[in-house]
């Protein structure tokens, strides 16, 4: 298993830890040894589901038990999940939202089920190489997002969750085809100016929007020959293409000055100084159980290849990510649309 380091320090490199173990037998025989806990490895079992899916099971749970109970055992996760004790985390939603974490990963006792991910494929227009990021999420501390490139879109999908949005969800979406022009760097301070630059974007996305339904019942209404309404996609597919193609122009831009404006809460404050380039960008937030979850808008922030960030705008928060550089072997993608269809799967199973 691949661990974020410890909150607040996204540019420290991922923790590794072993679940289990495989022992190749004679007579095409094999053990399985599970690896959780801290009294060494014992019986386990692992299971083929399907393609591209595998569970295993511990058989001797009682080796993941500690003397001292459940609370020798959260204080022993507590350090290793965050690098501190419970005493040094002062704020109580935050002790609320670790304790939740805890009971709800421990109770699996390493009985679990995995299923492959593909790593986005990349496209010589992308802003950034897409990737794995690791990124800043408040008190629910480090989680780790996909960023893939879908045309004029940007999408981060979670591919580690929280008790709000879980695994799978799109926590954040980025229109390339809306720039952002950032004040200077005095009027940027005033987060009310920032705020009413953002706004207005998303009022401008929201006629866009509007204006491109209306044309479709348009054309729908008009009830066209087939041929016609395949040229326009073809249309529609190059101005996506000229789009991006502008995008690439203006991905490396001259570098400009950027700070956080007043009020927005950081888990980093040693987050960069100079952006490249800034564009719209929507958020998703929910309740605790991924309650009433919606849509907000926010600032999309490219730093350097390997560095972004993400200012909500509803909760005055900003979430740095930095890229993970572990290199995985075999994990691409056979296809764009492989690809595809496994952010649907795995999107779908977090709902």
């Amino acid at each position: 298993m691949y661990l974020p380091p410890h909150d607040p320090h996204v540019d420290d490199p991922m923790r590794f830890k072993p679940l289990f173990r495989i022992h190749l037998m004679e007579r095409k025989c094999a053990t399985v040894e599970c690896m959780y806990g801290h009294k060494g490895p014992h019986n386990g079992h692992i299971q083929i589901v399907k393609k591209d899916e595998f569970s295993t099971k511990c058989n001797q749970t009682d080796h993941h038990r500690m003397s001292g109970g459940r609370q020798e055992e959260f204080r022993t996760w507590l350090r290793e999940e965050w690098g501190r004790t419970l005493e040094d985390i002062f704020h109580e939603h935050m002790q609320e939202l670790i304790l939740m974490k805890f009971i709800y990963t421990s109770q699996y006792d390493n009985c679990l089920t995995y299923r492959r991910i593909y790593l986005p494929p990349s496209s010589p227009d992308d802003l950034i190489k897409p990737g794995l990021f690791k990124g800043t999420y408040g008190s629910h501390g480090l989680e780790i997002v996909m960023l893939s490139f879908h045309g004029k879109k940007a999408k981060g999908t979670k591919i580690t969750g929280d008790p709000n949005i879980p695994a799978g969800q799109q926590t954040v979406e980025i229109d390339l085809a809306h720039p952002l022009q950032l004040p200077d760097v005095e009027n940027l301070r005033d987060f009310s100016e920032l705020s009413r630059i953002v706004l207005e974007v998303q009022e401008q996305v929201r006629r866009e929007e509007q204006e491109q339904e209306h044309r479709q019942e348009e054309e729908e209404a008009a009830s066209q020959p087939a041929a016609k309404p395949l040229g326009g996609e073809g249309a529609e597919g190059e101005e996506t293409a000229a789009g991006a193609e502008g995008t690439t122009q203006d991905k490396a831009p001259a570098s400009q000055p950027f700070v956080l404006p007043m009020g927005v809460i950081s888990r980093n404050e040693d987050y960069p100084r100079t952006c490249r380039i800034c564009f719209y960008g929507t958020g998703l937030i929910a309740g605790h159980g991924f309650t009433s979850p919606e849509r907000t808008p926010g600032v999309f922030v490219l730093f350097d290849d390997d560095r972004f960030g993400f200012i909500w705008l509803e909760l005055k928060s900003f979430s740095l990510y930095s890229r993970i550089k572990v290199s995985f072997q075999n994990a691409e993608a056979p296809s764009r649309e492989a690809f595809d269809e496994m952010l649907k799967n795995i999107q779908s199973l977090a709902t």
